[in-house]
């Protein structure tokens, strides 16, 4: 049986429309989809795809694309499965668009991230931080620019998935001492221990986020596990699951102020 076009890549998918003019490329929720970056569900016809025209092309006009008009330059654009699509850069600029503050950062982080090699095939990050303020830097006027600026700001190398990047976003907005992201704890024997998603050393306090996954067995296995190696290095262990970061993370938040407090933190340290 033939496939069906659903069921083929999108990069094969979007490749015709992107074919006509040389000087395209996929972008937005197109390119954020084929460099598997975090980003919002496309609202509407799943099959509608974004490229960017530059100002000069020929024009373009195809059903089931949403063309965007604006300036790119040929360091915008990369080629993932032989077809043109904006750099991690350039797609998280043009995101701003589309994404509130904290999508942004959760896309950033994603973008700058060091990755793991023997999970992901890669030792390099996607970009830079200076990568994405270089093109808040070039694209003066660019719609969705103050959140671009705004989101900058807050961006961190270390965090491993989107639901750290919220949590840390929701305990800096608490007041609470801004964690440290997947450093690991190191023993009074210089002994190289596990990485906390998020930790505060001084505290001696590790906090780990548990995804879907943490319900398996072998999972199970290894949390036990990993809780004990906390108590025996005398550190606590704070775990945060899906169920408290409803209500803005303040359940999360609670939990994480209570441990801090214990520990001895007092407000303005």
């Amino acid at each position: 049986m033939e496939r069906t076009t659903a069921a083929l890549p999108l990069s094969a998918r979007v490749r015709p429309f992107l074919e006509v003019n040389v000087r395209c490329a996929a972008s937005h929720l197109t390119a954020a989809e084929i460099l598997v970056l975090p980003r919002r569900r496309q609202k509407g016809n799943p099959e509608m795809f974004h490229v960017i025209r530059p100002e000069g092309a020929a024009h373009l006009n195809r059903p089931h694309v949403i063309v965007h008009r604006m300036k790119l330059y040929s360091d915008e654009v990369t080629v993932v499965d032989g077809i043109p699509v904006t750099t991690p850069e350039r797609t998280w600029l043009d995101m701003a668009e589309m994404l509130t503050v904290d999508e942004l950062v959760v896309m950033g982080d994603s973008c700058v991230r060091v990755p793991r090699p023997e999970l992901e095939g890669r030792d390099m990050p996607l970009c830079s931080i200076g990568d994405l303020q270089r093109m808040i830097n070039r694209h003066k006027g660019k719609r969705g620019l103050r959140k671009a600026k705004e989101a900058i700001e807050l961006i961190r190398v270390g965090s491993d998935s989107p639901q750290e990047t919220l949590l840390r976003l929701a305990v800096a907005r608490a007041g609470l001492p801004e964690p440290e992201l997947n450093v690991p704890v190191i023993s009074e024997d210089g002994m190289r221990h596990h990485e906390p998603d998020l930790s505060y050393r001084k505290y001696r306090i590790g906090i780990e986020y548990e995804g879907e996954h943490h319900g398996e067995e072998g999972q199970i296995v290894r949390d036990i596990d990993r809780s004990e190696r906390y108590a025996a290095l005398g550190w606590t262990e704070v775990r945060i699951s899906k169920r408290h970061m409803f209500n803005d993370a303040k359940p999360a938040v609670a939990k994480i102020r209570a441990a801090l407090i214990q520990a001895g933190w007092r407000r303005g340290d």
